[in-house]
């Protein structure tokens, strides 16, 4: 069965003739179009390689949400792009951080909110405001499936098509405002596959309602059953102080204060706050420097 499944995808596997690929300044980009599921809907997988990518090598892999913002300005919707191949491919070439390949995961689009809000959450939001939430997730929480396609096919077929080190020590995850809920999440439901998650303008409010919102107080309490060992694991979270992100501190100093009370410190969590920033690629483009050392830094 495994060998079906991979041979399929290594026929989707295209470089540049039938869709518009990102130009990466660093590295190359590889599409999967329409990587298939079991879980949920088909979506385009991006696989940047640094230069002088080595099948000889082993490579540590960090998966991001949101692939279709993280390597061109000029192929995103609003012309804005995290310059991950630019980090990335500059701290690796002055060995700041070991070696590493990024599997860009496309969002749903309409799917993004409910494959990204944290389904396990959902047991603790008050019943009465779950009404509230389930148009905004479509009526159907699809997080704990999206994470079955990360963990049981893409993490699978990119471990058997690139020279990847396979073990939680060598696999992160990363993404912003709803992208950095999933990322912890996944972290949160499948500590012994992931190593650490960087968590950057984490959409603490699930929804769009800033007062008399039950569902910042719901991932904390979720994240008191379930959260991962302090001694295998590294989070790095961070915020700005402007649109979306200017409701972001309270709410991030209480999961602060649950991660401090469970042993983390200054050597596996590190939580920022960047005065005059908000949610946007280009924000994250200016300090994604920040997480990528803090996880990535030596082995």
């Amino acid at each position: 069965m495994k060998t079906c499944f991979t041979s399929l995808i290594t026929l989707l596997l295209i470089p540049v003739l039938h869709a518009q690929l990102p130009r990466p300044a660093s590295g190359t980009i590889r599409r999967v179009v329409n990587f298939p599921s079991r879980f949920v809907e088909p979506r385009n997988v991006d696989i940047w390689l640094p230069d002088g990518y080595d099948p000889k090598k082993k490579y540590a892999v960090l998966y991001m949400q949101d692939g279709q913002m993280l390597f061109d300005s000029t192929t995103s919707w609003n012309k804005q792009e995290w310059g991950i191949d630019e980090t990335l491919g500059g701290l690796q070439a002055r060995k700041l951080i070991r070696d590493c390949i990024v599997v860009g995961i496309w969002n749903g689009v309409v799917l993004q909110h409910a494959e990204y809000f944290p389904q396990k959450a959902i047991d603790f939001i008050p019943p009465a405001y779950r009404p509230e939430l389930m148009p905004l997730i479509r009526n159907k929480p699809m997080a704990d499936d999206y994470l079955k396609f990360m963990v049981k096919e893409l993490k699978p077929w990119v471990d058997s098509a690139y020279s990847t080190s396979p073990d939680r020590k060598n696999t992160f995850v990363a993404g912003s405002g709803m992208g950095g809920l999933i990322s912890l999440y996944a972290v949160c439901e499948y500590p012994e596959v992931f190593q650490g998650a960087a968590c950057l303008s984490t959409h603490w409010l699930g929804t769009y309602d800033v007062k008399d919102n039950p569902v910042p107080d719901a991932i904390v309490q979720y994240l008191k059953s379930r959260i991962p060992k302090s001694s295998e694991h590294k989070l790095y979270f961070d915020h700005g102080t402007t649109s979306l992100d200017s409701s972001y501190g309270p709410l991030q100093k209480k999961v602060d204060e649950l991660f401090e009370a469970n042993g983390y410190d200054a050597s596996n969590y590190n939580s920022r706050e960047f005065a005059g920033e908000g949610s946007s690629e280009n924000s994250w483009n200016k300090r994604f420097y920040i997480p990528a050392i803090f996880l990535l830094r030596g082995n």
